[in-house]
């Protein structure tokens, strides 16, 4: 399947008067913990905050641990929260999904359902899901030690490459991570498990290039596209592994994507994945190919890490379509406020898609 891209015009204004001006709360935690996917640090929340405030509108932060403090946002009915993470954790150990809380309590919020972003957070369900629904991903078996005991019992050959089933941020991706005998198999399946506490997702090894693809659906219903490549530095083994300490240093090139044939298919697989998963407002696809250049879906980033200069999310954009960080936040914030008319209640959802195919 083929598709244009409709790429419109952006202008960045502020809010007319006061009356323009939205009350907008963004909504994290103390994540370092969760090993999840969201906007990044305290730091990267104020460079949100501060962007959203540029536009004219009335901005806050809460770093919310309890279910108090959710409840207090209620009380407080803002126009839009912009959810910095999936999920908080309470004290109790209760696990509180943002999208689903502030929707059963009439809270306009950005981003996708709870349902979706599950997709998110398990590797392993948005591969299964996509799966079925024709989309190419990269052959995988999940495991756990002493679950396979030779050779012979892996579903798949070497090369293999193993990672969490759960991490965001290339958490537990190292050298290591390619394997291509049983001990090296035995021996990460092992120090993983050991970390994460859950099955390990273990894929056939792609040969190819890492791409990262990041879309916004505008207030307007067009959904802005814009790829990369991601090209991390060699590893001691001489393979180039987009690993854990890759991200955290910030030691790999980002590079415009010069091969259109190649485009075109990272953003066909990307718009194909975004439309199936269901995907709301805007949302950061990680594909990869093999030496062929057939490309596979590797995982979903639903909430994409939003620190100013770092982004792949905000860099894709800039790199592509010449927007500025600010201009990025700008378009996912205009369309959660879209959804909020003059009397304050929530405009239904519409389904309606652009790219036009």
């Amino acid at each position: 399947m083929s598709y244009t891209w409709i790429i419109p015009i952006i202008y960045t204004s502020l809010p007319t008067d006061k009356s323009d001006a939205m009350k907008i709360e963004i909504i994290t935690t103390e994540n370092e913990i969760l090993k999840e996917t969201g906007f990044g640090t305290i730091k990267a929340c104020n460079s949100v905050l501060h962007s959203i405030k540029s536009m004219g509108h009335n901005v806050i932060l809460d770093v919310c641990q309890t279910i108090e403090e959710l409840n207090d946002v209620v009380k407080r009915k803002p126009d839009l929260v912009v959810l910095a993470v999936k999920y908080i954790v309470t004290e109790n150990k209760e696990t509180i999904w943002l999208s689903e809380f502030f929707e059963e309590n009439g809270i306009n919020f950005s981003g996708s359902s709870r349902d979706t972003l599950m997709f998110d957070s398990d590797k392993v369900l948005a591969k299964s899901y996509l799966k079925n629904k024709s989309i190419n991903t990269a052959r995988y078996f999940t495991a756990i030690p002493g679950e396979h005991k030779r050779d012979y019992d892996l579903p798949i050959g070497y090369p293999l490459f193993l990672k969490p089933s759960d991490a965001a941020n290339r958490n537990g991706i190292d050298e290591l991570s390619f394997v291509n005998n049983f001990a090296e198999f035995e021996s990460k399946v092992l120090s993983l498990y050991n970390l994460y506490e859950l099955p390990i997702l273990v894929e056939e090894y792609l040969g190819g290039q890492d791409f990262t693809v990041a879309m916004i659906k505008t207030k307007s219903g067009e959904l802005l596209v814009s790829s990369i490549e991601v090209l991390p530095p060699k590893s001691n083994n001489g393979l180039r592994i987009l690993g854990e300490k890759a991200k955290k240093d910030d030691t790999q090139e980002l590079k415009k994507i010069e091969d259109n044939i190649m485009m075109d298919r990272v953003k066909n697989l990307a718009i194909d994945v975004y439309i199936d998963l269901g995907i709301r407002d805007y949302g950061r696809i990680d594909i990869r190919s093999n030496r062929n250049g057939q490309c596979f879906f590797m995982e979903a980033n639903l909430v994409p890490e939003m620190t100013d200069g770092s982004s792949y999310f905000s860099k894709a954009f800039e790199m592509e379509l010449g927007l500025s960080y600010e201009e990025v936040i700008e378009l996912i914030v205009d369309e959660g406020i879209s959804r909020v008319p003059l009397n304050n209640s929530l405009i239904p959802e519409v389904d309606a898609l652009a790219p036009v195919i």
